[in-house]
């Protein structure tokens, strides 16, 4: 059984993210083994709140050069957790705003 602090890796902080944060949308980084349901558990472990859903994106790695060297960054997943209505935001981003 996979830890929630191995499903959560990071919380992804841009600025088409933090519009989602006043529709109760909080973007984060993700194992890309896990799924929607240990997503959920996960988030709700660490934060304390309810989810409503989980939608996840995978990434694909992008083409970088330096140099003569070329290469792909690491493909990634995301994961967008949309919250109940009656339940309370997560505090290191209501922080950000």
């Amino acid at each position: 059984m996979k830890l929630a602090q191995d499903i959560i890796i990071k919380p992804i902080i841009t600025e088409n993210s933090m519009k989602g944060v006043s529709e109760r949308k909080y973007t984060f980084q993700v194992a890309k083994d896990s799924n929607k349901i240990e997503i959920a558990k996960a988030v709700e472990e660490l934060f304390g709140v309810k989810v409503s859903k989980v939608n996840t994106i995978n990434v694909r790695g992008r083409f970088r050069r330096q140099g003569i060297k070329c290469g792909y960054t690491p493909a990634t997943k995301k994961a967008i957790v949309t919250l109940k209505a009656d339940s309370k935001g997560i505090e290191f981003f209501e922080g950000m705003n």
